[in-house]
């Protein structure tokens, strides 16, 4: 995402009119380095010509992009439509199936249109959301947009009432642009690591917008939605917010400033009506006066700046990781295609996951959680003493012994004849020392489909019972905040279902991790 001074475009063919011609694209490359940070610029993903198709002629193009569509084979008339937006350095290519996209398009039935920036217009192919020639109704890059989405709804009889909008980082500004300058075609957006619209026009603003952030009130940014499109009264498009909190690109201070850009809009408050967490992220809904979600928002714990996805062939899966599309056990796409209501269940619920038919998540069963320590062999084992005040110890102590920590689930209420598809824990780390991973060493769980000791309590014999599946999943390293483990499929149906979380090495010295019991454990399950 980047920005220049005001007055100046980035387009080469403006620049290469003016003076200063040098300076100014100096100061545009400097913060596009800034900006795209260890991925580089370099970074092109290899075209899939079957997937996609370039379209002409769409209009009058005053933002001089190129078309690129995807439309699943027999699609019928009156299906949805989204536009999605990729972001700096990418192409429609970039973002299609890595993104998840292309898969929820033929699975439920949905076309694609994929506008794509080119380099004459920006240096490094980002959506121009910071110039006030392209954000305007009627106008630039949105406007070309907006011809896109027409010239789509004509070919394919696309639903005019079920039109999106969704994109990464520039892609993710220039989706709040369309949803501000044209409110009569999106009926909902969601912008992924995103800035508020209409918060910068000049680059030194941009600079601000991106980090540390631009701090306005709600009203005032409402009114830069208002004043997008003058006496238009509605509806306003429902919004799906997406930031990682360990983004330095565009800070997370950007998702608050959103939230209160469009909670402003449909005219409810800034605090959540619902919470709850999905894959171990923090997910809030707010609803209007109606009760319909209108703002949710998933703050992505510990995630730079990047999509988040969940490489696999699970029911909730998606995406391909690479730069910007990052690996996070949780499919940005499927999410937001809930939200919206494309898989066919309605959407508008903010898509919490005890509603959905096919999947739980079981807080951790607190009365039965603890853990057991023992010497490096395993001798001498004896259940841990610490849990009240320091939480769930994991790997070598000061006092020299290994600690192990055991997690109860009750997944009885699956059904019965359900396939568990997908099944991962979720930790909150609450203190620690050393590092548990040194050395490659590796945080793992074993899976017992029941209880692992004589009861479900924590007891010694944990320590060394039997598994059902020995390392079933594994945990990365991670130093604060929640973090979701590898994906496995051995769940008790009809009863408990147990995790002991252990280091594969013993640690020749200190180096443990504390865990926040009860609630802040969790296991996710999937099925069919």
């Amino acid at each position: 995402m980047h920005a220049i001074r005001t007055g100046i475009r980035t387009r080469t063919r403006d620049i290469r009119t003016r003076t200063g011609k040098l300076s100014t694209a100096g100061l545009l490359l400097a913060l596009l380095v800034a900006l795209l940070g260890a991925g580089g610029p370099g970074f092109v993903p290899e075209a899939r010509a079957a997937s996609l198709t370039e379209v002409t002629g769409f209009g009058s193009n005053p933002g001089n992009l190129r078309m690129f569509r995807y439309v699943p084979d027999g699609l019928p008339a009156g299906r949805p439509l989204v536009v999605a937006m990729h972001g700096c350095t990418q192409s429609a290519a970039a973002y299609d199936s890595e993104t998840g996209w292309t898969k929820w398009a033929d699975q439920w039935g949905f076309a694609l249109v994929l506008p794509q920036q080119q380099s004459g217009n920006n240096l490094n192919s980002c959506f121009n959301w910071f110039e006030s020639g392209d954000i305007r109704r009627g106008a630039g890059e949105a406007l070309s947009i907006k011809q896109m989405t027409d010239r789509m709804r004509t070919d394919l009889g696309s639903d005019p009432a079920r039109v999106y909008a969704t994109g990464l980082s520039a892609g993710a500004a220039m989706t709040n642009v369309m949803l501000a300058a044209y409110p009569d075609v999106f009926s909902a957006g969601a912008p992924v690591a995103g800035l508020p619209y209409a918060c910068a026009t000049s680059v030194l603003a941009a600079y601000t917008c991106m980090n540390p952030g631009t701090n306005l009130s709600a009203a005032a940014w409402a009114d830069k939605v208002r004043g997008a499109y003058p006496g238009y009264a509605g509806p306003w498009p429902s919004v799906s917010v997406w930031q990682g909190t360990g983004d330095t690109t565009v800070v997370p201070a950007n998702m608050t400033e959103t939230v209160e850009q469009w909670t402003a809009v449909h005219g409810t408050d800034t605090t959540a009506d619902a919470t709850d967490t999905v894959a171990g992220y923090p997910h809030a809904v707010y609803r209007d006066g109606a009760g319909r979600a209108v703002v949710e928002t998933y703050a992505l714990t510990g995630m730079g700046h990047g999509q988040p996805v969940d490489p696999g062939t699970g029911a909730q899966q998606c995406g391909t990781a690479g730069a910007y599309i990052l690996d996070v056990n949780l499919c940005a796409s499927y999410r937001i295609g809930q939200f919206w209501g494309l898989d066919g269940n309605g959407g508008g619920d903010g898509g919490t996951p005890g509603e959905d038919p096919h999947s739980a998540v079981f807080p951790s069963l607190a009365a039965d959680d603890g853990y057991v320590k023992a010497s490096a062999t395993g001798g001498g084992p004896a259940v841990g003493t610490l849990e009240g005040s320091l939480g769930l110890a994991v790997g070598r102590g000061t006092d020299g012994l290994h600690n192990r920590t055991l997690l109860s689930f009750d997944t009885s209420s699956i059904p019965d004849g359900a396939t568990v598809t997908r099944a991962y824990l979720t930790v909150n780390r609450a203190s620690g020392s050393g590092d548990p991973w040194a050395g490659g060493n590796r945080l793992v769980a074993d899976i017992r489909t029941g209880c692992f000791g004589a009861s479900c309590a924590t007891g010694a014999d944990d320590w060394a019972a039997a598994a059902s599946v020995t390392e079933a999943a594994e945990f990365g390293a991670f130093s604060s905040g929640t973090k979701a483990s590898g994906a496995f499929t051995t769940v008790n149906r009809t009863g408990v279902t147990q995790a002991r979380l252990r280091l594969v090495n013993a640690p020749a010295s200190t180096a443990y991790v504390f865990l926040r019991p009860g609630a802040d454990a969790t296991l996710t399950v999937e099925w069919e």
